[in-house]
């Protein structure tokens, strides 16, 4: 009896370690990232990589997806990601796989390191290591992070020690694995580093591979000016430059996307590494705090309540909001004084609950105050922080530079979900939607661009950018991140209005050669990998 037991045990056995591949996806139009035609084809997995392509015949797998009327591709790169805490919160990043998205790639203006709670990049990578992350992670250093640590929350000129000092971060999170260095200079401490600061900056990051990411100062009046620094930064540091969500966020200048990109094209042909990326909605999000002056913010949130109730302050404070300061990006103006072009997002203060999604001209009425008396009012009650999607830039300058070949796509969303401590408040749809809308309305109904340029613009643009180059192709070798979706029906559910629903049409989604989305469902597979920058040291 027990020689019969063994012998079906091996058998079994063998016939399990028969199988070709762990996973095998059949007939699928396969779009390989590269913006190539497509073709139909099959897809083989074993041991997180891809192994083959193309017919595989009689070939058999642990599991075998049937992709008939389906499209396989790489899985989406998103270049712009705040889910730098939300990860920390859920690591399944529902609303980001439930698109197609494999890898984010985060650290805009402020990084998780160095902070207190993660000194260093290592420290951070052993959080998410802990919890688990359905998707790939990878992050630049901010040079807002580094330069508050420094120089503290205050405008003026770094010292020489400071800017060492900053130096040996940079260096510290370039060999953590960092993928460059970022910024939010429209934003605190932003505004306040220099030019030949951020030059200082860059060349550190360049020194190790890798790149200058930049949300530049003005997206409005001066865009233009704001362009040419980043283009600037990028010559004298002699390092790539991706110019984070290209927009010309003030209807002033609405119409001159095409001259904007003419500049870009100019420092391209002479010999500047700069390239771009979009997403595909014309409304931004920010904070209802971005309207106040940076004088008025420095020193932080307490310094800031002190400016807003001093009335001898309050004649300055409006002047300034009314007509803006130079080289600041004034939200106010850029969506023309409209109150009505603000949502806010949510607010901290369960007084403020009901307004939560409202537009602010219907929370000024309800309030009924002077809107900027309103306004001070909300930032003094709500912690000094109300998140605000800004209605501020047009969709035919959206669709130019989604056009241009060497703007690719980042969503600037996050991961969250429909239910849960990341379901509340109003965000922008774009944390559920900017992948499906892309290939919905924008390839599918509207045929602004074809399929295989969209895909390649998600995923081997966006690798390529950060010296990644084990991902974003269908390519024996490459890390087997897969999505694969319905080109009849993939599409954006989020509205402004009711932005917390998934977007439908991904079927499956594989990351690291294991199944994430599974017909339509999260499987609670967390096969997430960091994506470490070329500087990394062991």
């Amino acid at each position: 009896m027990k020689s019969k037991l063994a012998l079906v045990l091996i058998v079994t056995a063998g016939c399990l370690s028969a199988q070709d591949y762990d996973i095998l996806i059949r007939n699928g139009k396969i779009v390989d990232g590269t913006g190539d035609p497509s073709f139909h084809g099959d897809l083989a997995i074993r041991g997180g990589k891809i192994v083959a392509l193309g017919k595989l015949p009689h070939k058999t797998a642990t599991r075998t997806i049937d992709a008939a009327g389906l499209v396989i591709a790489p899985g989406f790169i998103d270049m712009h990601n705040h889910s730098d805490d939300t990860v920390l919160v859920d690591g399944d990043a529902m609303s980001m796989i439930t698109q197609g998205v494999t890898s984010m790639i985060l650290g805009e203006g402020n990084s998780q390191a160095p902070t207190k709670r993660f000194p260093r990049f290592r420290d951070y990578w052993a959080a998410l290591a802990k919890g688990g992350v359905s998707t790939n992670i990878g992050s630049y250093i901010a040079s807002g992070s580094v330069f508050e640590s420094a120089h503290g929350m205050k405008s003026g000129p770094a010292t020489p020690a400071e800017m060492e000092d900053m130096r040996r971060m940079i260096r510290e999170g370039m060999e953590d694995g960092a993928l460059g260095v970022s910024t939010c200079l429209m934003c605190l401490p932003g505004f306040w580093i220099s030019t030949d600061e951020l030059v200082e900056m860059a060349k550190v990051a360049g020194e190790y591979g890798g790149i200058y990411s930049s949300h530049t100062r003005d997206e409005g009046p001066t865009v233009f000016k704001a362009i040419s620094e980043a283009i600037e930064i990028g010559r004298r540091a002699n390092v790539p430059v991706d110019l984070l969500h290209l927009k010309i966020a003030y209807e002033g200048l609405w119409g001159q996307m095409p001259e904007l990109i003419g500049v870009i094209q100019n420092a391209r042909n002479q010999g500047v590494d700069v390239q771009a990326h979009v997403y595909p909605y014309t409304a931004g999000q920010n904070n209802l705090r971005s309207i106040i002056p940076p004088w008025a913010q420095e020193g932080g949130t307490e310094e800031m309540f002190k400016r807003l109730r001093n009335i001898s302050l309050r004649d300055r404070l409006v002047r300034d909001i009314e007509n803006g300061i130079d080289g600041w990006y004034d939200h106010y103006t850029a969506v023309g004084k409209d109150w009505s072009r603000m949502q806010p997002v949510s607010f901290s203060n369960a007084a403020y609950k009901k307004y939560d999604g409202k537009r602010m001209d219907v929370i000024i009425a309800d309030m009924k105050k002077p809107p900027l008396e309103a306004l001070f009012l909300i930032l003094l009650d709500n912690n000094g922080s109300v998140p605000t999607v800004y209605f501020h830039h047009s969709e035919n300058d959206m669709r130019f530079a989604m056009q241009t070949p060497w703007v690719s796509f980042g969503s600037d969303g996050m991961a969250l979900r429909t239910d849960g401590p990341l379901s509340q408040g109003f965000p922008h749809p774009r944390s559920y939607g900017t992948y499906p809308r892309i290939l919905g309305r924008y390839v599918r109904e509207e045929k602004v661009i074809t399929l295989e340029e969209a895909v390649r613009k998600a995923t081997s643009h966006n690798a390529a950018k950060v010296r990644i180059f084990d991902r974003g192709l269908l390519r024996p070798g490459m890390w087997a991140d897969v999505t694969v979706f319905n080109p009849d029906t993939i599409i954006d559910k989020a509205t402004y209005d009711n932005p917390h629903q998934y977007s439908v049409g991904v079927e499956y989604v594989i990351v690291n050669g294991k199944l994430v989305i599974d017909g339509g469902k999260h499987t609670g597979a967390r096969p997430g990998k960091v994506l470490y920058g070329p500087g990394l040291r062991d």
